[in-house]
């Protein structure tokens, strides 16, 4: 029989006495049992931390994972960052043998996947960190009387440059890890467009595309 110790996170103590965003986990968590889980399946305990997915040091999730690895259930979440916001506590989890993973939302999502969702999860905040500063900052200098058509132009492609380059390392932990397991230039495009991985202008990948980041990263 399938076994699931289930594990949810809320931010804040309003939301854990409120009940926001326990209810999205659960429903969730319920449509992953209705209709993809293996049957018969047991519940063997559900456990529930309020403290934010930075904070690695949750006892109900140690909890959790010592339950799960005990009964050699499956530890199930709603969501990947409801273990944590941080690849590299996610990715030791990932490396633990005796510790087996499921969520909910990508149902089947192997370890390898996962990995790469938490990478780009952690680098697409990062990246959109730095984009709102970066329109922020363009904002300012558009009240600002500039140079002539020549010095926008530089300006324009440097700030171009700069954001293709940040891409690139943003989706390093994504691509490098398959580029390193041998996989061609192709097959990582189609993984990107299967994970629902946009390019710059919300396009698809293509093996060129691919080259050019890797290029970027001096990955070639």
């Amino acid at each position: 029989m399938k076994k699931y110790v289930i594990y949810k996170r809320v931010s804040t103590a309003e939301q854990g006495r409120s009940g926001l965003g326990l209810e999205a986990q659960e429903r969730d968590i319920q449509l992953f049992l209705d209709g993809f889980s293996d049957v018969p399946f047991e519940i063997v305990s559900s456990f529930v931390d309020i403290l934010s997915g930075g904070n690695n040091d949750r006892p109900e999730l140690k909890k959790a994972i010592e339950l799960a690895k005990k009964e050699d259930a499956e530890l199930l979440v709603a969501k990947l960052d409801r273990l944590s916001r941080k690849v590299s506590f996610i990715a030791s989890l990932m490396d633990d043998p005796k510790l087996s993973i499921r969520v909910a939302q990508m149902p089947y999502a192997d370890k390898f996947q996962l990995h790469i969702y938490a990478a780009l999860a952690e680098q697409e905040r990062d990246f959109i960190s730095a984009r709102t500063k970066a329109a922020l900052a363009e904002a300012k200098r558009r009240g600002k009387q500039l140079g002539g058509l020549r010095d926008k132009t530089m300006k324009r492609n440097k700030v171009v440059k700069a954001d293709a380059q940040r891409r690139a390392e943003k989706l390093k932990g994504a691509i490098l890890p398959m580029k390193k397991a041998g996989m061609s230039l192709r097959a990582i495009a189609g993984e990107l467009n299967t994970l629902d991985i946009p390019t710059a202008r919300n396009g698809k990948w293509t093996a060129m595309q691919v080259k050019r980041t890797l290029d970027r990263l001096g990955n070639s």
